[in-house]
């Protein structure tokens, strides 16, 4: 049974039908259809529908899910039936072959390509070259085929007009190594007539469109179908073929199957030597039968390389040998006509089975010897015309319906044998089945002297005009009492028949009437083309032998027809059954009528009731406890009872389904299909639950496993990164050892690299030892020093990569005064003396000479004192007079640039900021602002207050309460600072160079 397909696409296999009709039968059919479910099965029968549109149902994906399984393990699909026919060719060594059937139109051809798609896509997993070739050559070969033997036709645009089968021989280890075609009965008279809305062969088409000028030039043909009488009432239809890219393809496929250029070319002169004799015409002077367009005779000689009268002699005259003597006849314009008509269908059809033979030179095994190679197994795949019934039937039309009436002979014989060896197998009672025997039907077609076959002979073989009317005669009194044929005179009452023209087969789908076509035979072309004369061997022979009477085209299909079905029965046949649900070509409709039809002819409802038998399923044992074991506590997982037959019985019965069985030998067999839907039912609650179940033990393991892992992984890094940070402080200890005795206490020893996880410890390790290190250098110094070490590290925290120079190299000696101006030094010296003894400051921070701005806007020089306790503004000129005194505590913050400029304002809690540029150091291009900014930020640390330092361009301020910007711009040719009045505030023009 076919899995992963619920009940709502109706049933997968018709032998699970509750019912056994035929309207059970369409319902089920339709529900598919209508579903997308293109495929069913009945049994080991693929049942396929054609869709009509592309389906994403064939690709490398759906190659790999059936590729090794059985038929019921995944849904029904051609790929199911040809793995199955493999798996038999390579298990089992059996020769098999698949019977593609059913009308035009139906999907045949396409089923085929698709079997050999996937026997090729399976095959050659080792890429053996050979191998590649022969699979490549094979695919080609369909495409050759169908350009020759394909037609559009109202039903189908790429009908199969002939019927082929093909064997494809593989070695010991299922590769394929080459092939080998059969063609039946091809169609040749749609060479010079078709249907209104058909065409002709795609080779025709092609050849006017896709070949490139040169060659339609030499061919001596054009573009037009419509220019050729036997081609142009296809030339008129608008299709949607490619026929140009068709044409490349084609001779691309000749090409890699091996056809020569001169094989080619001359394919390609016969196919324009039957365009040209269809435009030819006849005409009459006196009594003389003449061709009038003579320079298409001329045209038809170059293409055959032959003699003008030649050609003239073989359309005009009839050549009969009458023992030792030679009569030529002339013939009418009729029968001229019919001449011509007779030798374009006798040309093209020696051409197809040309390059039939062609293909099989190529394609068939060569040099293989089964003692060295191992044995050579074959699977053959049958693409046949359907069983087709029309008003009026042609002669083709009947040897088609033949055909199949012979396979569906050989299709209920196989089936209906292996069922009844099935049940003696097993040992269960065979039930009688009620089906159609076409043998009457078969018989009375190719019985020997009582056949419609026979008859047909003896009616060519009579003395005189042979003509439908002596052939139906002789049908009369022949099969007179036969009850499946009657004729006008056998049944006057009947006025769907025609007087001295039809007959009618009751055949066990419905009944075919047929009107019987004459043949004509001609004389062969004397060429001297040496792939013409291959075609043509009669030309050897001399006109003695070439005259004797032929086996009759009847005769050679009843014998091949005979051939091929012994060919079938001697191996294991596989089905499939093509079924067309409409004529429009649409993808959504089913016309339930049409289909009714076609289950009827093609014995479906038959291959059901063959296949049930009173059983609607089979299994082996084994196979069975598979599947359904999870069902019963006995079975599951593994049951203790002495055979799988056992465990099979006590799982029915716990069930109550023992009832419904029957128990073979190695098999159990299941009546009713609801019983084994209850199995499905019952199975499917149990999958769940026990999907469940390992999902839940497989997640644990899972868990546990990953547990186990991460504590491995755990412990192993805990391990590690011990041993690497053990590793780590050995080095590290081993390299600052002596650190103490080094003369710069291990500034120059580098650090070793530390573990991931131990860099943020290597930071504290270097933190401490730049701290220990700074101690050791610390502790030595004076507290001048030690000062002076303060303030610029002060400096270092506040203006770093703020500003450039920060003068932290040299000494910083606070009290600039003295040694900037050593003409007014005592004056100083003495002023500072007593504003200590005034204001009693303990040292002095910093002291320099300064330019500010007074009341009036304008620049004037004076002197900052910075003691511990207040800053002080001097009067340079007048000995350094105390100007203004400003208590350190009433100081709020500072501001200076980010530039070289040595603009500095400090900022006091009333608003009146005190604005100076430090000038006149020693030397003059010394930065006294680091140490400045540094010093008052150590002195205000050292007291516990918090000093603002601003670094900003520009900078705000408040003079006597107003708010002013003060710019710094340089100044080219400036020679010291000075300050000029702005909208804004003040600009500090300073020296730009």
């Amino acid at each position: 049974m076919a899995e992963h397909e619920s009940l709502e696409f109706g049933k997968a296999d018709f032998v699970l039908l509750d019912t056994v009709s035929m309207e059970e039968f369409m319902a089920n059919l339709k529900l598919r259809f209508e579903k997308g479910r293109i495929y069913s099965y009945i049994g080991e029968v693929v049942v396929s529908v054609n869709p009509y549109r592309a389906m994403n149902i064939y690709g490398r994906d759906t190659i790999e899910q059936y590729k090794g399984r059985e038929l019921y393990e995944r849904p029904p699909h051609l790929f199911a039936i040809a793995d199955a026919a493999y798996k038999a060719m390579k298990r089992r060594n059996k020769d098999t072959c698949i019977v593609i059937s059913g009308e035009s139109g139906a999907g045949k051809t396409e089923a085929s390509k698709y079997i050999m798609q996937y026997i090729a896509a399976i095959t050659n997993p080792n890429q053996r070259a050979e191998v590649e070739r022969v699979k490549n050559m094979l695919l080609k070969s369909n495409c050759v085929l169908e350009a020759f033997g394909n037609a559009k036709t109202n039903r189908n645009d790429n009908s199969s007009r002939f019927g082929k089968y093909m064997d494809i021989n593989f070695d010991f280890k299922g590769d394929p190594i080459g092939g080998h075609i059969n063609n039946y009965l091809l169609e040749k008279s749609r060479v010079i007539f078709q249907q209104e809305g058909e065409r002709s062969f795609h080779s025709f088409y092609q050849l006017l469109s896709g070949a490139p000028d040169s060659l339609l030039h030499s061919l001596h043909i054009k573009k037009d179908p419509k220019a050729y009488t036997y081609i142009k009432i296809g030339g008129q239809i608008k299709t949607s073929i490619n026929d140009n890219a068709d044409f490349k393809a084609v001779a691309d496929a000749m090409k890699v199957i091996g056809f020569t250029g001169d094989e080619i070319q001359t394919v390609y002169k016969i196919l324009a030597t039957i365009l040209h004799l269809g435009n030819l015409t006849f005409g009459v002077d006196g009594d003389v039968t003449l061709i009038e367009n003579t320079k298409q005779v001329s045209v038809i000689r170059d293409l055959l390389s032959t003699k003008e009268e030649n050609v003239e002699k073989a359309l005009l005259y009839r050549t009969v040998a009458t023992g030792r003597d030679v009569i030529e006849k002339q013939h009418t314009t009729q029968e001229a006509s019919y001449g011509r008509d007779a030798l374009a269908k006798a040309m093209y059809e020696r051409l197809f089975c040309w390059i039939v033979g062609r293909i099989n030179d190529i394609i068939e095994v060569k040099n293989y010897d089964a003692r060295i190679h191992g044995k050579n197994t074959v699977i053959g795949v049958l693409d046949i015309y359907g069983f087709e019934i029309f008003q009026n039937n042609s002669f083709e039309q009947f040897c088609i319906n033949y055909c199949n009436e012979k396979l569906q002979q050989l299709f209920i014989q196989l089936v209906l044998k292996q069922e009844q060896e099935e049940y003696q197998r097993e040992g269960i009672p065979w039930k009688h089945i009620d089906y159609f025997n076409n043998q009457i039907i078969v018989d009375l077609v190719e019985q020997q002297h009582k056949g419609i076959f026979s008859i047909l002979d003896e009616a060519c073989m009579n003395v005189g005009k042979v003509t439908d009317e002596v052939f139906l005669q002789g049908l009369d009194v022949k099969l007179a009492k036969h009850a499946h044929f009657s004729s006008r005179k056998l049944s006057p009452t009947d006025k769907s028949l025609e007087f001295d023209r039809d007959f009618r087969i009751r055949h066990y789908a419905g009944d075919v009437a047929l009107v019987e076509d004459l043949f004509c035979c001609f004389s062969c072309l004397l060429s001297s083309n040496p792939v013409l004369k291959g075609m043509w061997p009669e030309g050897k022979l001399r006109i003695t032998e070439v005259t004797k009477r032929p086996l009759t085209a009847a005769t050679l299909f009843k014998n091949s027809m005979i051939l091929l079905v012994e060919n079938l029965a001697s191996k294991e046949p596989y089905y499939v059954r093509c079924i067309k649900p409409n004529d429009v070509k649409s993808p959504l409709l089913f016309e339930h009528e049409r289909c009714r039809h076609q289950v009827e002819y093609l014995g479906l409802l038959e291959n059901v009731r063959v296949r049930r038998a009173g059983f609607a399923y089979r299994q082996t044992y084994p196979r069975f406890l598979q599947r359904y074991k999870m069902i019963s506590e006995f079975t599951w997982p593994n049951h203790d009872l002495p055979s799988d037959k056992e465990a099979v019985k006590k799982l029915l019965q716990g069930c109550r389904f023992d009832h419904d069985v029957a128990y073979g030998k190695t098999k159990v067999f299941i009546r009713t299909p609801r019983t084994l839907f209850s199995l499905e039912e019952q199975r499917a609650e149990m999958v769940q639950r026990i999907i469940l179940f390992l999902q839940k033990v497989w997640r644990g393991a899972l868990a546990r496993r990953r547990y186990r892992r991460m504590r491995a992984a755990l412990i192993i890094l805990q391990a590690y990164r011990r041993y690497k940070v053990k590793s780590y402080i050995r080095e590290v200890n081993r390299r600052f050892k002596n650190v103490q005795s080094m003369k710069d206490y291990g500034r120059h020893v580098k650090w070793p690299t530390p573990p991931k996880v131990l860099r943020k410890f290597e930071e504290s390790l270097k933190s401490i030892h730049s701290r220990w290190w700074a101690w050791t250098l610390i502790k030595g110094l004076s507290p001048e020093e030690t000062l002076q070490v303060r303030a610029k590290v002060a400096c270092l925290e506040a203006l770093k990569s703020q500003r450039a120079d920060l003068g932290l190299q040299r000494d910083w000696e606070g009290n600039y005064l003295k040694r900037d101006s050593p003409d007014t030094a005592s004056s100083f010296t003495l002023i500072s003396s007593m504003l200590q003894r005034k204001d009693k400051f303990m040292r002095v921070l910093f002291s320099c000479n300064v330019r500010k701005i007074n009341r009036f806007h304008k620049t004037e020089n004076r002197a900052v004192l910075i003691t511990d306790r207040h800053l002080y503004k001097m009067d340079p000129l007048r000995q350094y007079k105390p100007m203004k005194s400003i208590p350190l505590y009433n100081v709020t913050g500072m501001s200076i640039s980010s530039g070289k400029d040595q603009l500095v304002v400090f900022h006091t809690k009333d608003s009146r900021d005190l604005v100076v540029c430090l000038q006149g150091m020693v030397p003059a291009n010394e930065s006294r602002i680091g140490e400045l900014v540094g010093t008052l930020l150590s002195h205000f640390k050292s007291e516990k207050r918090k000093l603002q330092v601003n670094i900003a361009s520009p900078i705000q301020c408040s003079m006597n309460g107003r708010k002013c910007t003060i710019i710094v711009e340089p100044k080219i040719n400036q020679s010291q600072p000075d300050f000029t009045k702005s909208r804004s505030g003040y600009i500090l023009n300073v020296p730009g160079n």
